[in-house]
Order: structure tokens, then sequence, then C-alpha cells
């Protein structure tokens, strides 16, 4: 799997938008009032989420071809499932679980590859 994406909970949206946009040195591409990506020049995207938990700090998002079949090889290995799949726009896919130290990760699976 490669990453896909890094999610940042933020407080204020505007003012980590302004942040982020100098350390990256883009705009973003999505600018929602739920949701700012950047897509820096051949990077993982970087987003920001003003509706995540800000104490839980960023999760990195994890592409997969089959987000199913990820779940059940990490829940086998000992991760425990966060959130179920979810469609977050046209098909595609995400989940989070906790690996055996707690930390976040997600997964990622897009309509087309």
């Amino acid at each position: 799997m490669t990453i896909r994406t890094i999610t940042i909970p933020v407080k204020d949206l505007d003012a980590a938008r302004s942040l982020y946009r100098t350390l990256l040195g883009a705009d973003p591409y999505v600018d929602q009032p739920y949701y700012v990506g950047f897509r820096p020049d051949g990077s993982p995207e970087v987003g920001l989420d003003p509706h995540g938990d800000v104490a839980a700090g960023p999760v990195t998002y994890w592409h997969t071809a089959d987000l199913e079949a990820s779940l059940a090889a990490l829940t086998a290995e000992g991760a425990t499932l966060e959130r179920s799949p979810h469609d977050v726009g046209d098909g595609t896919l995400i989940a989070t679980v906790r690996d055996t130290d707690g930390h976040l990760i997600g997964l990622y699976q897009a309509t087309q590859p």
C-alpha cells in the first residue's frame, strides 16, 4: 500500500488553511467548510478536517485496492476496527482501525485505481 492522504484535524479551518498553504507552497484543490485538501507536487494529499479529533492527531490514509481484504488482514494481526467502511463521495471508501498501540490507521479505496 502507498500513502494516499494525511488528514489533519484542525480547530480553526481558516487559520490552518493559511498556514498549510504557506507550508506546502500550494493552493488547495478542494476548499469546502467540511474539508480543505492540498496536493503538493507529487506528494500525498494533505487534508484539513475541521470535524476530526484534534487530540488524536493526524491520520495517515493508505491506498488499497481492496478495503475489505485489507481490513480483514489488519484485524487478523491485532488491529481493531475504529470506523467501518463508508462512502465519502463518488464511491470512494474509507475506514479506520487502531493498531496494537492505539494509533489510528486510515484505509482509502478509490472507485478507480
